[in-house]
C-alpha cells in the first residue's frame, strides 16, 4: 500500500480533497495532512506534524496554487518524495492537473505511469555577526530587499569570492530557472527552461546604469552584502524572514538536492507558456 500526503490551499483544497481521501482509504492506502489541514476536513485522525509529514511517504500532493506547490515541495524535497500538484489557482506554473483529473492521476500514479522531473533549488544563508548561519532553500527566489518605502537599499554583491558591484536598488532577486516565471520575470528576467540549472541575478528598479538580469552558472556562489545605513528583508519563496541589518550577508548558490515533481508527459515548458500567455500559432 502507498503512503500519500496532501497539502491543501485552506477551503478550496479542503473542498476537493474529501473524495479522493476516502477513495484512497477504501483502498487501503495510508493519507496523512499538516494539522491546520486535517482540521478543514474534519479528519484529525489524519494530522501528522511538519517535521514527519513527508517521512516515509511516497508522494506528496499540492491541493492548491503555486504558492500552495512552494509549500509543498518545502515540506518533501529533504526525504526526496515528489510532488504532484493539482491546480487550484490561476497561473499554475508548477502544478500537473487539473481538479477534475485528480482521481485519474492518483490512479496513473499508483500505476506507475508517471515520470519525474527535477528542479534546481537554491542553498540560501544568512549570515549575521555573532549568530550561527541560518540555512533555508528555495525553489523559486530568495529576494532581499529595502525594508523602508520611498528609500533604496545599497546591497554590495561578490561572486565566487570576488568583488562585482554595490547595487543601489529596490532589490536583488536571486532565481532558479523555475523562478524565471515568478517574481524575476516581473523585472524583465529571462525566461529559463525550468530543467536547466543556473542561478538568476536579478535587480529590482536599479539606481545605476547596470541594470541587466545575470544568469550564472549553478555552483556559483552569490554573497549580498546590506551596505549603507538602511536595514533590508530577506523572503525566500514569498517567505519572509528577520530584518537584515547592515552587515549581515546572504549567500546563494545551487542547491544539491532538488524539488522532484510528478509528470504525466501531457504538456512541456513551452505548451505551458504559450497557454498560460495566450500565444497564438502564426
Amino acid at each position: 500500500m502507498s503512503c500519500f500526503v496532501f497539502v491543501l490551499h485552506q477551503e478550496r483544497g479542503a473542498a476537493i480533497a474529501d473524495d479522493v481521501l476516502d477513495w484512497l482509504a477504501d483502498r487501503g492506502h495510508e493519507t496523512r495532512l499538516l494539522p491546520e489541514d486535517a482540521a478543514l476536513v474534519g479528519r484529525p485522525d489524519l494530522a501528522v506534524h511538519a517535521e514527519e509529514l513527508a517521512v516515509g511517504a511516497d508522494v506528496v500532493m499540492s491541493l492548491g496554487g503555486d504558492g500552495t506547490m512552494l509549500r509543498a515541495v518545502e515540506l518533501a524535497a529533504d526525504e526526496d518524495v515528489p510532488v504532484l500538484g493539482v491546480n487550484l489557482g490561476q497561473l499554475g506554473y508548477l502544478t500537473e492537473v487539473e481538479p477534475g483529473g485528480m482521481r485519474m492521476a492518483v490512479k496513473r500514479f499508483l500505476s506507475g505511469s508517471y515520470s519525474i522531473q527535477e528542479r534546481m533549488r537554491l542553498d540560501v544563508e544568512v549570515r549575521r555577526a555573532g549568530s550561527d548561519p541560518v540555512r533555508l532553500r528555495a525553489l523559486n527566489e530568495a529576494v532581499v530587499e529595502k525594508s523602508e518605502p520611498g528609500h533604496t537599499v545599497r546591497l554590495e554583491v561578490e561572486l565566487d569570492g570576488r568583488p562585482f558591484t554595490s547595487y543601489v536598488a529596490d532589490g536583488l532577486v536571486l532565481a532558479t530557472p523555475t523562478g524565471s516565471t515568478a517574481y524575476s520575470f516581473s523585472v524583465r528576467g529571462p525566461i529559463v527552461d525550468p530543467e536547466h540549472r543556473a542561478v538568476l541575478l536579478a535587480p529590482v528598479a536599479p539606481h545605476m546604469l547596470f541594470d541587466r538580469t545575470m544568469v550564472l552558472r549553478p555552483d556559483c556562489e552569490v554573497r549580498v552584502t546590506v551596505a549603507g545605513g538602511r536595514t533590508a528583508g530577506l523572503s525566500v519563496d514569498g517567505r519572509g524572514t528577520a530584518p537584515l541589518q547592515p552587515g549581515d550577508q546572504v549567500v546563494c548558490s545551487g542547491g544539491q538536492r532538488p524539488a522532484r515533481l510528478v509528470t504525466f508527459g501531457t504538456s512541456d515548458f513551452h505548451s505551458v507558456l504559450r497557454q498560460k500567455f495566450g500565444l497564438s500559432e502564426r
